[in-house]
C-alpha cells in the first residue's frame, strides 16, 4: 500500500506566506482596519457621504502616514483578553488599598489645610482627564491599523479607571470633611473660572477640535498627556507624601504604571513611522512645536496650586519635571 505524504497545512493567508502559526495578538488585530485606503471610499456607501469624506480627509489625508501601518506592534502586545486579565489584578489591588484606608479612617484624619488643597487641585481633574479619554477614543476611531486602535482604546479605558478612582476618593474626602467637596460646583467652578485652570481648559478644548488623526495623536500622546500625567501622577504624588497622604500617593503610583504603558506604545509608533519615512520627523516636530507652548502654560497654571499646600510644593520643580518627562518621551521616539 502506497504511503501518501501529507502536506503541512497552510498558515493564515491574511498574513501572507509567513510559514508559521500566527500569534493570538496577530490573529485578533491584523488587517482588521479593512477600510483604510479602500477604494473608492472607506465605507460601502456614496463616496461623497459625510463619513467617507471625513475619513478620507482626516485619516488617509493626514500628513502622518506611511505605506504600511500593519508593521507597527504594541510593545506589550496586549489583546483584549490580556488587558482585562491585567486590569482585573490591578483593580483587586486598588480595592484592597481602598478597603484598608477606609477601615483605618486615614482620609478623615487628613489635615484640613491639605484637604483644602486637594479640593482646589484634585477635584476639578475630572474634566481634563475626561478630555484625555475622549481624545484617545477619537484617535482609536480614526487610526489606520487595529494594532494602533487597540492601544488607543486601552489607553482610554485606563483614563476612565483613573477618573473613577479619583471620583471615589473625592467622595471619601466629602464623607470625612464635608459634603460640599463632592458637589458638582466644587469641580466645575474652578474649571470654568479658576485662573489656574484656564490654560489647561483652553488646550483641552482646542484638542477636541483637532480632527487630523496624526495631529490628534501627537498632541495627546506626545505633548499633553505626558505633561499632565507628570503633574498628576508624579508631582502630586510627591506633594501627597510631603503632606502625609499615603493613600493618594499609592493611588497615583498605580496610574503612573498605566502612563508608562501609554508612553511605550506612543514612542514605538513614532519610531516605527520614522523608520518607514524619516521625513515624518519634521511633521511631528511641527505639531509638537505648535502645541507645546499652550501645554507649558497649562502646566504652569496648575503648578501654582502646589504652593498652596501646608507643606508647599515648588511650582518651578513641577514645571521642570513635566518638561523633562515630555522631552524624554520625544527623545525615546527618535525626535
Amino acid at each position: 500500500m502506497a504511503v501518501t505524504e501529507r502536506k503541512p497545512p497552510k498558515t493564515w493567508s491574511l498574513l501572507g506566506d509567513v510559514r508559521r502559526r500566527p500569534s493570538v495578538y496577530e490573529a485578533t488585530a491584523a488587517k482588521f482596519a479593512y477600510h483604510f485606503r479602500r477604494e473608492p471610499a472607506p465605507f460601502e456607501m456614496d463616496p461623497n457621504a459625510a463619513i467617507n469624506q471625513w475619513y478620507l480627509t482626516h485619516r488617509e489625508g493626514s500628513s502622518f502616514n506611511v505605506g504600511d501601518w500593519e508593521g507597527f506592534k504594541d510593545p506589550a502586545k496586549l489583546t483584549y483578553s490580556d488587558y482585562v486579565s491585567l486590569q482585573h489584578d490591578r483593580e483587586t489591588y486598588l480595592d484592597l488599598l481602598i478597603d484598608h484606608h477606609e477601615t483605618s479612617g486615614s482620609v478623615a484624619e487628613l489635615d484640613p489645610a491639605w484637604v483644602s488643597t486637594l479640593t482646589t487641585l484634585l477635584v476639578p481633574l475630572r474634566f481634563p482627564l475626561h478630555v484625555l479619554q475622549m481624545n484617545a477614543l477619537y484617535v482609536g476611531q480614526m487610526a489606520p491599523s487595529a494594532f494602533i486602535i487597540n492601544c488607543a482604546h486601552f489607553q482610554a479605558a485606563d483614563e476612565m479607571r483613573r477618573i473613577q478612582r479619583l471620583a471615589y476618593l473625592t467622595k471619601m474626602l466629602a464623607n470625612g470633611h464635608g459634603d460640599a467637596i463632592a458637589t458638582t460646583s466644587a469641580a466645575r467652578d474652578p474649571w470654568q473660572s479658576g485662573a489656574a485652570w484656564q490654560p489647561l481648559r483652553e488646550i483641552s478644548e482646542r484638542m477636541l477640535g483637532v480632527y487630523d488623526w496624526g495631529e490628534a495623536f501627537v498632541l495627546l500622546d506626545l505633548v499633553l498627556k505626558p505633561s499632565l500625567d507628570s503633574v498628576v501622577n508624579d508631582s502630586l504624588a510627591s506633594l501627597a507624601v510631603a503632606n502625609g497622604d499615603e493613600f493618594l500617593a499609592l493611588l497615583l503610583a498605580e496610574f503612573q504604571r498605566e502612563s508608562g504603558r501609554s508612553q511605550a506604545w506612543a514612542s514605538a509608533l513614532v519610531t516605527y513611522a520614522l523608520e518607514q519615512d524619516p521625513a515624518l520627523a519634521d511633521v511631528v516636530r511641527g505639531w509638537v512645536d505648535t502645541w507645546a507652548p499652550l501645554v507649558d502654560a497649562a502646566v504652569a497654571g496648575l503648578s501654582e496650586l502646589f504652593a498652596t499646600a501646608p507643606v508647599a510644593g515648588d511650582p518651578a520643580a513641577v514645571r521642570d519635571t513635566a518638561a523633562k518627562s515630555r522631552e524624554a518621551l520625544l527623545a525615546a521616539s527618535g525626535l
